[in-house]
């Protein structure tokens, strides 16, 4: 989160943005701040009613979405675009209804607002609550995962903020799509449309707009996609932000590892889906069980159709592998790709990975349970799992219904975040007339 936030009226919108778009966005921006007021007061039923009104609307609107999401991906396919983006922007009848289901999941969730997270009472008989409260306006820049308008808006609401969202031109016919779904279930349940805001426009100079705070309306930004827009973001925005650069993530396969377990683990780090955060993107391998893992780890991967980049030992262990240079111990492939290197233990794995990592998902495997406590402790990333594969960095897989995305920095919001995370607090004081000698 950013730690300086100035007043956006300091600065005015980017002149790279037409005119006409210009209104377009301040009043997005108004009627966004005026929903806010009405979710943030809203009761926990009404937001359930808006949440389930929503999935049934999505359901409805399948052929909807589906007819525009095709546009899309053929546009994609035209431009060449590659299997793992292809794959993150591709809709099917199963995707939506997974859409809907985590619009319900969220509906059953506890309400985060009102929560009493602290309470006290002083000696002069002060009682003193600490209350979560709603963030407000909450702005999400998102590139090639349609997805993304449900989750995000759905998590919002139910933190009681409202929801300002920019697509990328590539998934700009589905998200389009998914919204109307979305706002069509609002209306229906009695909340105002403009609770989940969509901004109508293919224009970059949007973004721009969006960071500059649209003049005080926005409160958080953020940013799903690419290491490009994620940098931009934490470059050039005015609000706080919730963001990660990128998922290196990794698999230490330790001294004491069962080898099965370490296939099945990789595979499915790996390969499950190559195009998310939490796709493994190095596989480290323990110097001491190299002579008989490293060969039918790599075989594994390069069976299932991934390449493996490998440093000396890994290129002798089967002649498909090609060489790793420096940058891949540092590239998110996001694609059926992934660099291998033989460590010296536990203490160069954890420094590999602090080297080279980017503090979002790392997993050991490992039968020795001091090993894995120590590589729990000493690895700063956002998630550390033992024995479990990276591709669990994921809101719904954490139970909170679905995540507006996986925070690696170290304020407000680390890990998915959820509904809890959408939310601030404040001190409630009850008194007896007490004053201040």
């Amino acid at each position: 989160m950013s730690s300086s936030v100035r007043r956006v009226t300091e600065h005015p919108m980017p002149r790279s943005v037409e005119p006409e778009t210009r209104p377009d966005l301040a009043a997005l921006g108004r009627g966004a701040r005026a929903a806010a007021r009405k979710i943030a007061l809203a009761a926990p039923q009404e937001k359930n009613e808006g949440l389930t009104a929503m999935a049934r609307s999505l359901r409805a609107s399948t052929p909807v979405i589906l007819a525009a999401n095709a546009r899309d991906m053929e546009k994609a396919k035209q431009e060449s675009a590659t299997a793992a983006f292809l794959d993150r922007l591709r809709l099917d009848a199963a995707r939506v209804d997974a859409m809907a289901q985590a619009l319900e999941e969220i509906a059953a969730l506890a309400d985060p607002v009102g929560r009493i997270t602290a309470r006290f009472e002083r000696p002069n008989g002060l009682v003193i609550e600490r209350v979560a409260t709603p963030l407000g306006v909450v702005g999400v820049i998102f590139e090639s995962r349609p997805n993304v308008m449900a989750d995000a808006s759905a998590l919002c609401l139910k933190a009681g903020n409202a929801s300002i969202l920019r697509t990328g031109s590539a998934s700009f016919r589905s998200a389009e799509a998914i919204h109307a779904g979305l706002v069509a279930g609002l209306e229906e349940a009695g909340l105002p449309r403009q609770a989940i805001s969509f901004v109508p426009t293919r224009d970059r100079g949007a973004v721009g707009v969006m960071l500059s705070g649209l003049d005080g309306m926005i409160d958080v930004i953020v940013p799903r996609g690419g290491k490009s827009l994620v940098e931009r973001v934490q470059k050039e925005a005015r609000v706080p932000v919730f963001a990660h650069l990128e998922g290196v993530c990794h698999v230490y396969v330790h001294a004491s590892a069962d080898l099965n377990m370490a296939r099945d683990i990789t595979l499915n780090a790996k390969l499950r889906r190559t195009g998310v955060c939490g796709a493994a993107e190095t596989l480290l391998v323990d110097r001491a069980v190299a002579p008989t893992h490293l060969a039918p780890l790599v075989r594994s991967l390069i069976e299932a159709g991934c390449e493996v980049r490998g440093d000396a030992a890994t290129l002798a262990a089967d002649p498909r592998v090609t060489p790793a240079s420096e940058a891949d111990w540092e590239l998110e492939y996001l694609d059926a790709i992934i660099a291998c290197r033989v460590v010296d233990g536990l203490d160069a794995a954890i420094e590999h990975i602090e080297r080279h990592g980017s503090h979002h998902t790392d997993a050991i495997v490992t039968k020795d349970q001091l090993a894995a406590e120590r590589f729990l402790t000493e690895v700063d990333s956002a998630i550390v799992l033992h024995n479990a594969s990276t591709q669990f960095a994921d809101g719904g897989e954490f139970g909170f219904g679905a995540e507006i995305g996986i925070a690696t920095g170290r304020m407000h919001a680390r890990g998915p975040v959820g509904v809890e995370q959408l939310t601030s607090f404040k001190y409630r004081i009850r008194g007896a007339g007490q004053i201040r000698a």
